[in-house]
C-alpha cells in the first residue's frame, strides 16, 4: 500500500505545485498588466507590483511597459513646398496610457511600432511638405556669425526669414499624431527631427557649389597675400635704397674728411721743407712709373731727372 502511495502523492504534489506556478504571477513597477480569459480581457491596469493570482490554465497574463519608449524611423525623401527633395529621419518617446486599449487595437509593442511607423511618417510628410526649406532647417532668425566678413554678409543677405520654424513644425507634427495614436492607449510624449539632408544628386549641387565658393575665397585670400607681399617689398626696398644712401652720404663724409686731412697733412709737410717733399714725391712716382718691365726714353735735360743728375 504505502509503495502505491507514494507515487501517487509525489504526482499530486508536482501537479499541485504546477497549478500553484500557474496561479501565481508577479508584476514589477515597471510595468502593466492585462489578464485575458480565453484570449478575453478580464482585469486591466494592474500596477501594484509584487505576488498576484489568477485562475491557473485558464487565465494569461499580457505584461506591458510602463516606461518611456522609443521610436526611430527610417531616413525619408520628402519635397519641401520650394521643391527641395530632402531626406528626413525623425524620431519619437511614446509611453503605453491605456494597456486594455493598447491591448485590443495592436495586441503588443511590436505591431504599435508598426502603426507609429505609418502615424508619424504620414504627419512629417504633411507638415514638410507644406513648409519652405529654411522653415524646417531653422528655428530664429539670429544672424549667423562667421569669421569670414563676406560669407556672413552673404548669408545674410541671401537667407530669408522665418514665419514658423522647426520647432513649430515638430510640435505641428506632434499634435496631428498625438489624435491618431490616442485611439491605441498610446501617448506621444516628444518628437524630434534627428538629421536632414539633401538627396544625392543635390548635394553633390551642394558640396559643388561650397567648394567653388572655398575656392573663390581662398584665391581672393591669395590675391590679397599677393598684394600685401608686394607692399612689403616695395618697403623694404625703399627702406634698403635708404639705408644704402645714407651709407654711401656717411662714406664719403669720412673720405672727404679723410682726404682734407691728407691734403693738409701734407700742405704742412710742404711748408716745413719744400725740397724735400718734392723728393719724396718724385721717388713715390719713380716707383708708380718705373719697374722691371717698364722702358722710359727721355733726354737727360728732362726734370724727370733731376734728383738723379743731382746726386
Amino acid at each position: 500500500m504505502k509503495r502505491i502511495l507514494a507515487p501517487i502523492l509525489g504526482l499530486i504534489a508536482v501537479g499541485l505545485i504546477i497549478v500553484l506556478s500557474s496561479a501565481f504571477y508577479n508584476i514589477d513597477e515597471r510595468e502593466n498588466v492585462v489578464i485575458t480569459r480565453f484570449g478575453k480581457p478580464v482585469r486591466s491596469m494592474i500596477q501594484k507590483p509584487g505576488l498576484h493570482i489568477k485562475t491557473p490554465f485558464v487565465e494569461d497574463v499580457n505584461r506591458f511597459s510602463d516606461q518611456l519608449l522609443e521610436w526611430d524611423g527610417n531616413p525619408e525623401q520628402i519635397p519641401t513646398k520650394d521643391k527641395k527633395y530632402i531626406l528626413v529621419d525623425t524620431t519619437a518617446r511614446w509611453k503605453i496610457v491605456d494597456p486594455l486599449k493598447f491591448f485590443r487595437s495592436v495586441v503588443n509593442e511590436g505591431e504599435a511600432q508598426s502603426r507609429l511607423d505609418n502615424i508619424i511618417e504620414a504627419a512629417t510628410r504633411d507638415y514638410i511638405t507644406d513648409y519652405s526649406l529654411i522653415e524646417v532647417v531653422r528655428d530664429t532668425n539670429r544672424e549667423m556669425i562667421s569669421t569670414e566678413k563676406e560669407i556672413q554678409l552673404t548669408h545674410v543677405e541671401t537667407i530669408e526669414k522665418i514665419k514658423f520654424g522647426r520647432n513649430k513644425i515638430t510640435r505641428g507634427i506632434l499634435s496631428q499624431a498625438s489624435k491618431i495614436v490616442s485611439e491605441y492607449g498610446i501617448d506621444l510624449v516628444d518628437i524630434r527631427i534627428k538629421r536632414i539632408n539633401y538627396i544625392k544628386n543635390v548635394q553633390r549641387k551642394v558640396f559643388d557649389r561650397m567648394i567653388s565658393e572655398r575656392k573663390r575665397i581662398a584665391e581672393k585670400y591669395r590675391s590679397e597675400g599677393k598684394g600685401k607681399r608686394s607692399e612689403i617689398e616695395g618697403e623694404k626696398e625703399k627702406e634698403l635704397k635708404r639705408i644704402t644712401s645714407e651709407a654711401y652720404k656717411n662714406a664719403q663724409e669720412v673720405i672727404g674728411k679723410a682726404d682734407a686731412e691728407a691734403t693738409n697733412i701734407y700742405a704742412s709737410a710742404f711748408n716745413k721743407d719744400p725740397d724735400f717733399y718734392s723728393f719724396l714725391q718724385t721717388l713715390d712716382t719713380y716707383k708708380d712709373t718705373i719697374d722691371e718691365n717698364s722702358w722710359l726714353i727721355m733726354s737727360t735735360d728732362s726734370d724727370y731727372f733731376k734728383y738723379l743728375k743731382g746726386y
